[in-house]
């Protein structure tokens, strides 16, 4: 599993293309494509070590899931089944 985190971050040229002391202008057609084209956003990625995807995977397990690994002989899901077990007791 993958997690990626994207972000845009204004460009000091943008900026300097559109400066807020002049009059106002509606900008029209012709102006926008005269314009040069904006640079590619910036992004950031992040990779998740295999044994937090495992975590993550047992974290968002169904009950049917687990029932069905424990029978399979799991021995984590036999922990988690006598953990909620005891706790319906109490």
């Amino acid at each position: 599993m993958s997690v990626s985190i994207s972000s845009t971050i204004p460009h000091a040229s943008e900026a300097a293309a559109n400066p807020s002391s002049g009059p106002a202008k509606t900008a029209t057609p012709s102006s926008v494509k005269a314009s040069s084209p904006a640079p590619a956003p910036a992004s950031d990625s992040v990779q998740i070590s295999s044994v937090a995807q495992a975590a993550l995977k047992e974290s968002i397990e169904t009950p049917a899931q687990t029932a069905h690994e424990a029978n399979a002989g799991d021995p984590q899901a036999k922990r988690l089944l006598a953990k909620e077990a005891a706790d319906k007791i109490v």
